[in-house]
């Protein structure tokens, strides 16, 4: 394919080198003549292991060119990669200054050109910059309609600087946002041969899936750094905790906890997060993450009480109290902080869960729920149909299979706290509300 790539940075030089490497013809694009020249001279403009050999390589081959003339560049392409940089304002949020002035020139040069475009942004940008700001722009400019007249597609990198041409051709993963068909199938096409998982997914999905990257490395480095310091303070290995930890692949590195649903509890999480920062604060160790772990879940859970209250209406039921499905371990649950709160709020509440009996809790259990929510006995109710006949919203904090199959369509106000197995369905039904999807 002929390929035009804006923006000679780490990630538009890398992607113009690789795919002149294999097969495409690429022209790079970019305002610094300096760049361009390097490139035209078979020399990378950035520093990355790998880079300098394979720009010298496919320029001497003819198939890697550089230019500054965006006309030049569009004439010459079927398929054009941008690649410029977002950084931040002061303020922090995305400058998206140099996104819309490629986007409009490109938008300008199509309008002489004629024929079809495919235009791919990898350029990372939150989600609904391509639909509600870039795509107006080549709209405008071009004078037709997305997906008719030319093609859209997001492309996020996964390159890290230091091993980005190795990224390049051992992707984790390949994420193409396609506005149409068409367009996702161009894209593809430029990755054919290459190892890894191919995701092909609407557009706004691809501009949030390097933020969840992102904001998930940090995560992990910020954990593994405070753990340090706590572990230093107690005199404690961290490398050898951390090799233990990394060496669960059922629970700590897997998919395990990484679904979005509704507040953790129990009665070792919350514990143990509370104690490991008691630690933390008494060797004077400063753990900023791990001490807003749980006030993050308490505004998560209040997110719930929020939804009921934004209905205006005063009967609730909630399917669901103990900590786990198919236990009666109330200790901790979120359910039960949840029910507590609506309760003290004054809402007209109607609770079932199939293995909740109030005269079955014994020892810490019930000394638990009689400090937390004393007025249990009156609003537990028999079965799932009690409830539904006394509730105008109902709250699903379970996957019990007898409340599935009781559950109406288009009944009540359904607030689901769990991402009900019929979730995709529901969603079309006035009522009906996810907690977090």
């Amino acid at each position: 394919m002929r390929v035009s790539v804006f923006g000679l940075g780490y990630v538009g030089c890398v992607s113009a080198a690789c795919l002149a490497s294999v097969g495409h013809e690429v022209i790079g694009v970019d305002v610094n003549q300096v760049k361009v020249d390097l490139v035209n001279e078979g020399k990378a403009p950035v520093v990355e292991e790998r880079i300098a050999e394979l720009t010298a390589d496919m320029v001497r081959a003819g198939t890697l060119r550089a230019t500054g003339d965006v006309r030049e560049a569009i004439m010459g392409s079927e398929i054009s990669l941008i690649c410029v940089g977002t950084p931040s304002e002061p303020n922090g949020s995305l400058c998206t200054t140099y996104l819309e002035r490629v986007t409009e020139q490109i938008g300008a040069a199509l309008a002489e050109r004629g024929g079809h475009q495919t235009i791919v942004f990898r350029s990372t940008m939150l989600p609904g910059t391509c639909l509600n700001l870039l795509v107006p722009i080549l709209e405008k400019y071009v004078g037709g309609t997305a997906g008719v007249s030319f093609g859209v597609a997001v492309n996020p990198e996964f390159l890290r600087e230091g091993t980005s041409v190795r990224d390049f051709f051992d992707p984790p993963k390949t994420v193409i946002g396609e506005l149409d068909p068409a367009s996702g199938d161009a894209v593809a096409a430029l990755y054919e041969g290459l190892p890894g998982e191919v995701f092909r997914v609407p557009i706004p999905t691809a501009e949030a899936i390097k933020y969840a990257d992102n904001a998930f490395h940090g995560l992990k480095i910020g954990f593994a750094n405070e753990l340090g310091a706590v572990c230093r303070a107690l005199g404690v290995d961290s490398h050898e905790v951390m090799d233990v930890f990394l060496a669960d692949r059922k629970l700590n590195i897997s998919p395990a906890y990484l679904r979005p649903g509704f507040a953790f509890g129990g009665s070792c999480l919350p514990k143990d997060l509370r104690s490991l920062v008691h630690a933390a604060r008494r060797a004077d160790v400063s753990v900023p993450i791990l001490a807003h772990v749980l006030p993050s879940n308490s505004d998560h859970l209040q997110r719930a009480v929020e939804l009921v209250e934004r209905t205006g209406k005063r009967r609730v039921g909630l399917f669901g109290l103990s900590f786990k499905p198919g236990t009666d371990d109330l200790r901790e649950s979120p359910l039960v902080e949840l029910a507590e709160r609506l309760f003290g709020r004054g809402y007209d509440l109607r609770i079932y869960d199939a293995n909740v009996s109030l005269s079955r809790l014994i020892g810490a259990n019930r000394e638990y729920i009689e400090t937390r929510l004393p007025h249990l006995a009156q609003l537990l109710a028999n079965s799932v149909d009690d409830v539904l006949e006394h509730a105008e919203v109902c709250l699903v904090g379970t996957r019990d299979p007898a409340v599935l199959a009781a559950l109406p369509h288009g009944g009540p106000v359904l607030i689901d706290l769990v991402r009900l197995p019929d979730a995709d369905a529901r969603r079309a039904e006035p009522g009906y509300v996810g907690l977090a999807w």
